[in-house]
């Protein structure tokens, strides 16, 4: 486990299906047009759903503790050119201690230490908590546009991308100390 500014991260296993289970349902409950599955999608999936998406070697489910509660989840994973950052989620008791950030930073490091030269992720237009995340930790606008999938094409959304340093590019991931800044407490 990974101390970082905000709370400790870890990344989950295969056996920590229902750790993830829960929080991906309890996200998809409190922010439904964050995400472009719905909780109706994955409500009845089986266990060896939830295994077979921990299970991926090329992608990385990553777990937040606030108060040693489970709090939020990130899943980096393969997108375009480079590594995609999906499903941000930070519980509503735990927003504004810097939980959001957190994921974020073990998602790059993650895709750094894979060898990725940029992350790249999809935010609602009017999540201004999450673009404002997004932005503080240097994602830029992409310029490509879309919307959630039917029934929720009202909400508009847009790319953003973070340029990884060469240095970062198959380095491993920031050990405590290094992981340890001052970020913004906006969570998604």
């Amino acid at each position: 486990m990974t101390e970082r500014a905000g709370g400790r991260v870890r990344r989950l296993a295969e056996a920590d299906w229902a750790l993830a289970r829960d929080l991906r349902l309890c996200a998809l409950a409190d922010a439904p047009d964050a995400f472009a599955a719905t909780l109706a999608d994955e409500r009845g999936f089986p266990e060896a759903r939830w295994r077979g998406r921990l299970a991926r070697e090329d992608a990385a489910t990553f777990v937040a503790l606030h108060a040693d509660r489970p709090s939020g989840i990130v899943v980096g994973g393969p997108f375009d050119d480079g590594a995609g950052l999906f499903s941000l989620w930070v519980a509503p008791a735990a927003r504004g201690h810097g939980l959001g950030a957190a994921l974020v930073r073990a998602v790059i490091a993650w895709a750094g230490a894979r060898g990725h030269g940029r992350v790249l992720l999809d935010v609602g237009d009017d999540n201004a908590p999450a673009v404002a995340l997004y932005a503080a930790l240097g994602f830029q606008p992409t310029g490509r546009t879309g919307t959630l999938p039917p029934p929720r094409t009202h909400v508009r959304e847009h790319q953003r991308a973070l340029e990884l340093p060469p240095a970062t590019q198959g380095a491993m991931p920031a050990t405590s100390s290094q992981a340890k800044t001052t970020s913004p407490d906006t969570d998604r």
